[in-house]
């Protein structure tokens, strides 16, 4: 949830460490924003430590107006308050004796070690829980005189999750690491090296890269890396090729991170589906450690997910249950593991995540294995957690998605879940081979038509500026339209700040048509007219039954599709698309919505009040 760097560069000081810290703390500042701190050391020279409350902008006024030292080696934080609010003292890094500390995470311990820590006479001046590992670093390389051996020995005391990266005054050309239930990774440099929450915060100096395991501590020098247990045994990490660049996380003339993810939607949905069959054109997926004879005897299908891949995962459900006749249980990750669900080696579990690292999924990958079960991962980020702890694993490549409310990870969740469905399908027999490749080629079409949704956005844009004062909005969908109508509700929440809730539309006459009144607007998705006559011709109705009551209709529907017109007081056209398929289209007029209406009233789309991208902790 934290944006985390760390560099160690050649052993004569220089400005290099500050700047390239900086420089992937911007790249980094959609993880955390409520404050943001460097830490520098050289040799010679006391640890040289700023941080200041607010955006990075707030640092970056501050080191101008007091140039820190220059530096062999240093680390970098963006934070999203846990312990202790926004303030310059609860920032990082935490600083004791000669030591600092930077953290991703929650130490759920911390009291009981605070504890234990004032009674030695330790003093606290933050309300952190990260304080408490400066203090018992501190001490154990007092005691053991190596930060690398003080790590691991802090690291095997702290419950919770963590990434941890600290400095010490006398070791200017180290940065020691560790990780547990919280991302982190290696760049791999000439002469210098680097450490990220994220592939981000270092993506413009190299895109060698290492993933480290769980419980593992990584030491860097400007030569060399070494990777330890906490028990400091030698221990593994994997390298890989991070395939992407810098240029891929700038705004390219956009006006925000959003506004250009939202356009990289047709890319972000070719690309996951580029290179998806073998050479007899069977579908194929990433990686896969399942054979298929325990594929072909699942009996279930449970999504785990949380947010935004949740609502993928309700567009996947109906996709899945229809190609492969297969039950599909929709779960929020967070509450998957508590109510006791009823599991075992015949369910599927599918975890969607965009990071690869939402704490809430992936304990739910951990129990779901624990019972027995096999774990798919549908993920955009290459060597993170979940993937790595699951049997199966299918990648988005989507790219990095910078803002953090989804909008490209959506789109590219949802694609991978088609593959998988067809996948399933075909191994299992619900469908023949020429059946599968007549809707991948429908699939490989939809790019094209989402680019047509964008290029005549003009209208959606103009209606979401005329509504920036409106206070409530509503949402109604039917069957793949329900779960597109709570994504827009929850991208209006997230980036405008304002009451907006999805409804199934067949609800309405159960309780929520008495929120409607004159003037409240409400967006209908509305399901295709070609082969699903009912379903339309009900949501037609439900059209006139809120524009009867005096609501605003804001209509979605199919080009040619003139049943909505004498009902709609706006309709947002997009092409003609298979119904399954049709949330891929469907969904983006609501989010540029989103997005223009959040901008027309001056808010920040990028970074939402109180939201991270990364939700690494429970």
């Amino acid at each position: 949830m934290c944006g985390i760097v760390g560099y160690v560069g050649s052993a004569t000081p220089s400005g290099r460490p500050l700047e390239v810290v900086i420089e992937g703390l911007r790249r980094l500042e959609y993880r955390g924003y409520d404050s943001a701190g460097v830490a520098l050391v050289a040799p010679g020279e006391p640890l040289a430590v700023a941080k200041k409350a607010g955006k990075l902008a707030n640092l970056v006024e501050e080191l101008d107006a007091r140039p820190l030292p220059a530096a062999t080696a240093a680390i970098g934080h963006t934070r999203w308050a846990t312990h202790g609010g926004p303030t310059d003292t609860n920032a990082h890094p935490h600083v004791s004796g000669k030591v600092a500390v930077i953290h991703n995470g929650i130490v759920e311990n911390f009291a009981e070690l605070r504890d234990e820590l004032a009674a030695a006479g330790a003093v606290f001046v933050s309300q952190t829980d990260t304080e408490v590992v400066a203090h018992l670093l501190a001490r154990a390389y007092d005691e053991l005189g190596d930060l690398t051996t003080a790590m691991q020995q802090v690291a095997g005391r702290l419950d919770g999750t963590f990434t941890l990266l600290a400095v010490h005054a006398d070791r200017p050309g180290l940065v020691v690491g560790a990780r547990h239930d919280s991302p982190l990774v290696v760049g791999l440099g000439q002469g210098e090296n680097f450490l990220g929450s994220d592939v981000a915060a270092f993506i413009a100096h190299t895109r060698d890269a290492m993933e480290l395991g769980q419980d593992q501590v990584v030491s860097i020098t400007a030569d060399e890396v070494a990777v330890t247990d906490f028990a400091g045994r030698p221990a593994q990490a994997k390298r890989f090729v991070v395939d992407w660049d810098a240029r891929a996380a700038e705004k390219g003339g956009f006006r925000s991170f959003m506004d250009k993810e939202i356009h990289d939607e047709p890319q972000a949905v070719a690309d996951t589906l580029l290179g998806r069959t073998d050479r007899a054109g069977r579908l194929t997926l990433d990686e896969v450690r399942i054979d298929e004879s325990v594929l072909r005897a699942v009996d279930k299908i449970v999504v785990v997910a949380c947010g935004t891949a949740a609502y993928a995962g309700h567009v996947a459900k109906y996709a899945i249950e229809h190609w492969c006749r297969i039950p599909v249980e929709v779960e929020l990750a967070h509450e998957f593991r508590y109510r006791d669900p009823v599991v075992d080696e015949r369910t599927l579990v599918v975890a969607i995540s965009q990071s690869g690292e939402t704490m809430d999924t992936l304990m739910a990958v951990r129990h779901a294995r624990e019972q027995g079960s096999r774990v798919l991962a549908i993920v955009n980020t290459h060597g993170s957690t979940i993937p790595r702890e699951s049997d199966a694993v299918l990648y988005t490549h989507a790219g990095p998605e910078v803002a953090v409310a989804s909008t490209k990870a959506f789109l590219a969740q949802i694609t991978a879940a088609y593959l998988l469905g067809l996948y399933l399908a075909e191994l299992r027999g619900n469908m023949f081979h020429d059946e599968v490749a007549a809707i991948l080629d429908e699939l490989r079409a939809v790019p094209g038509k989402i680019q047509q949704v964008i290029d005549r956005s003009g209208r959606v844009q103009e209606v979401a500026r005329w509504m920036a004062d409106t206070p409530t909005v509503l949402f109604l969908g039917r069957h793949v339209g329900y779960p597109v109508a709570m994504e827009g509700a929850l991208k209006l929440k997230e980036l405008a700040y304002i009451h907006a809730e999805g409804f199934p539309a067949g609800e309405l006459k159960h309780g929520p048509i008495a929120l409607i009144e004159p003037g409240q607007p409400v967006f209908v998705v509305v399901p295709s007219p070609r082969g699903r006559d009912a379903l339309h011709s009900k949501v037609v109705s439900n059209i006139q039954e809120i524009r009867a009551r005096g609501a605003r209709t804001l209509v979605i529907a199919e080009d040619g599709d003139e049943a909505v017109l004498p009902y709609a007081d706006e309709v947002f056209w997009v092409p003609q698309t298979p119904t399954l398929l049709a949330p891929l289209v469907t969904v983006v007029p609501l989010q540029i919505f989103a997005c223009e209406l959040a901008t027309a009233k001056g808010l920040d789309v990028d970074q939402p009040r109180n939201l991270a991208k990364s939700v690494t902790v429970e």
